[in-house]
């Protein structure tokens, strides 16, 4: 089914309009470059049991990529230095390193022990009881309320640790089970019944925040040895905010004197360039901020490429429509013509330009990855304002008769 063009014009403003409320409803995210953090070295250690290998260390760089993830920190910086380092950069936490050296530093070994029926305060190291179960045997752990609106942690064992903790439950009722994280007490529950289903609450003095990190840490995994503190300094913005407010107006000033350029060589045709390169504008505000991307000085030169693509194409367009006229066909057979001519040229530039993104994006690391991905993002919507967008300006200023001569056009 065709769609009319009332309803193309339509569902271009509707985007539009959705574009400008998202841009304004969710605020662009910054990254270290731009707003600051925080730059932390850690060093591995040995262990009577496991000594420092590259491959040890690439699984606790692993891990801690899952645990930095999983708190929605992006364009964070995980990198190894050395036989033995990982440099870890987190935007934001310039202010409170401290929460990022718990997220990051702490071995996160969870263990369950019998204490049978002694009691042990939250806080108090214990190394003596014997353990039934550890965090290796968790197969999922989430904030939940308990019935009092305090914040726990709900722990799901995977088949054989719901296995042992149902038959551990079953013979242990009315006794201790002290839960340790790296061998401190966090919750000591008492046994009131077999858990038959392999679920339970961690419960201790959390708060939201607190309990939250403790699951990242369980769903992530412990650590296979120790990291001892070697580095921090907090960072500063590369720019400061004179210089980000001064590099936002000429980027202003540039896209206006583009503007110009257009209607003075193109007359007519390049007001439509114009709207189009102001619809591109929009939608790729509002497509950033509804992706929760993380902007930094990388994925400005991106953003400002991808600008200059979503004009050549236009261009090129311009250009074919131009020689067809000069062929002395009339003007909407030569529009006509000019778009099937250029959608070959055009999609050939764009998809070479996403390969390159991908390719950057899969082998590179932090903010290589975030210039591929602002390019892809505004290499797709230039795609579509230069050949969509810019279509329907033209068939819609054609029936309302205001594209009436080749003069319109320059020739």
């Amino acid at each position: 089914m065709r769609i009319g063009l009332p309803i193309k014009v339509v569902i271009i403003i509707a985007l539009i309009g959705l574009s400008i409320w998202t841009f304004m409803r969710y605020s662009v995210k910054l990254g270290l470059d731009l707003q600051g953090g925080v730059h932390l070295v850690f060093e591995a250690q040995d262990t009577p049991e496991i000594k420092v290998t590259g491959d040890v260390l690439n699984r606790v760089q692993a891990i801690i990529d899952s645990r930095v993830n999983q708190l929605g920190i992006t364009e964070p910086v995980i990198q190894r230095e050395g036989e033995r380092r990982l440099v870890v950069e987190l935007p934001g936490y310039q202010k409170d390193p401290q929460s990022a050296i718990d997220l990051i530093g702490k071995t996160a070994l969870l263990e369950f022990k019998d204490t049978g029926t002694k009691y042990v305060e939250e806080g108090t190291k214990l190394t003596d009881a014997p353990t039934i179960l550890t965090g290796a045997d968790l197969k999922d752990a989430r904030v939940r309320y308990d019935q009092y609106g305090r914040p726990v942690v709900e722990v799901e064992f995977n088949p054989k640790g719901a296995k042992i903790f149902a038959e551990f439950t079953r013979n242990n009722i009315g006794k201790y089970l002290a839960i340790t994280l790296d061998g401190v007490v966090i919750s000591c529950p008492v046994i009131r019944s077999e858990i038959p289903d392999g679920k339970g609450q961690i419960e201790g003095n959390f708060t939201l925040a607190s309990a939250t990190q403790l699951a990242v840490l369980l769903r992530a995994g412990a650590l296979p040895v120790p990291l001892q503190l070697v580095e921090m300094k907090r960072v500063g913005p590369t720019l400061g905010k004179d210089t980000i407010d001064a590099s936002i107006r000429a980027g202003i000033i540039a896209v206006i004197l583009v503007m110009l350029f257009m209607v003075i060589y193109y007359r007519f045709p390049g007001v439509i360039a114009d709207i189009s390169l102001i619809t591109y504008v929009a939608l790729l505000a509002g497509l950033v901020s509804a992706l929760r991307a993380t902007l930094t000085l990388p994925g400005i030169a991106a953003l400002i490429m991808s600008v200059g693509m979503a004009v050549d194409g236009n261009v090129i367009i311009f250009e074919r429509v131009k020689e067809e006229l000069r062929k002395g066909k009339s003007l909407m057979s030569s529009i006509d013509a000019g778009f099937k001519r250029s959608y070959a040229p055009i999609l050939d530039s764009q998809i070479t330009t996403l390969i390159a993104s991908a390719v950057l994006f899969y082998f590179g690391t932090g903010p290589v990855r975030g210039f591929a991905v602002m390019l892809a993002l505004g290499t797709i919507i230039s795609l579509f304002t230069a050949i969509t967008v810019t279509q329907i300006l033209f068939q819609l200023f054609e029936r309302l008769r205001i594209i009436k001569s080749a003069k319109m056009f320059g020739v």
